[in-house]
């Protein structure tokens, strides 16, 4: 395979580049974020993966604007909140967005749960859409959806070009978040991805440090001189996902991206996955097409 660096970029179906290692800063304290965007730019990363739900998006947005990178070679992710999937709701809270973060535009933001619905889905998919068109958003995507709703919401582009004059008037799916890991491949939702071109995004790739101590990852630690996160983060990298490792402490930011300097073999690679559907975090993916878990609309 081709030599991997912190620099590298994915190109998407929207037609912008997403930086390929991202910084995630999930239950990330909102007095703290700002310092600890600060300290991933330092290091090098160039993409924040935040969300309404996290409460620290306005922190993000000051490490960004703050910065002395451009504004153009930092990737800002946010997503409308898992109670919030309706037309009326996600317009909402895309506008809050931009006003907490104070960005021009946000590049990718994602519908974060599959509930609502599926009128209300359409019409939280709808709205994403429109944000693009207003240059609010730059590229739109979902996460935590399982194959049933990704097939949902392909059917709900067709109907929306149909409704809003032609193609293209439906939006395009750039992006999909799950949590995947080697005990949580997910084969299905990554082989419908990989057809269509829609980047996979890695969310708990260090798996919480619930597998440390697991013998095939610790082996492949030990033969590398690296830590067993560093390796989970580079079996992300080659498998073509972006993953979005976590922390605020500045040692683990550091180590976690410290991983262009070795390589695991093909084989490594595979040996490293399992079968198993050991998922350490929420799992939405399994829900039903009429989930509506309290929605605002």
């Amino acid at each position: 395979m081709s030599k991997l660096s912190i620099n590298d970029k994915t190109k998407l179906n929207s037609g912008f580049e997403i930086p390929q290692l991202g910084f995630g800063v999930y239950q990330t304290p909102a007095d703290q974020v700002d310092k600890i965007v600060q300290e991933a730019f330092k290091v090098g990363y160039r993409h924040v993966d935040s969300a309404s739900a996290y409460r620290n998006e306005t922190g993000c947005g000051a490490a960004i604007l703050r910065s002395t990178i451009p504004r153009s070679e930092i990737f800002f992710t946010s997503k409308v909140g898992p109670k919030h999937i309706s037309y009326n709701a996600a317009k909402r809270i895309i506008s809050e967005s931009l006003a907490k973060t104070g960005l021009e535009y946000i590049d990718l933001m994602l519908l974060h749960a599959p509930y609502g619905g599926t009128v209300h889905r359409k019409g939280a998919w709808l709205a994403l859409v429109e944000a693009v068109e207003e240059g609010k958003v730059r590229s739109i995507g979902v996460s935590n959806y399982g194959v049933h709703h990704l097939d949902e919401l392909e059917q709900h582009i067709k109907e929306l070009e149909e409704e809003r004059g032609g193609p293209g008037k439906g939006g395009v799916l750039s992006v999909g978040q799950w949590e995947v890991h080697p005990w949580c491949p997910r084969q299905d939702i990554v082989e419908w991805c990989r057809k269509r071109n829609v980047v996979v995004e890695a969310y708990a790739p260090i798996v919480r440090g619930e597998r440390f101590g697991e013998p095939g990852l610790k082996n492949l630690a030990e033969k590398y001189g690296k830590t067993e996160a560093q390796v989970l983060v580079r079996w992300s990298l080659q498998k073509g996902y972006v993953p979005l490792p976590k922390s605020v402490r500045a040692e683990r930011i550091n180590e976690n991206a410290d991983v262009y300097d070795f390589e695991l073999s093909e084989e490594e690679v595979k040996g490293l996955e399992t079968d198993e559907y050991s998922p350490v975090c929420w799992d939405p993916t399994t829900s039903e097409l009429d989930n509506y878990s309290g929605q605002e609309v």
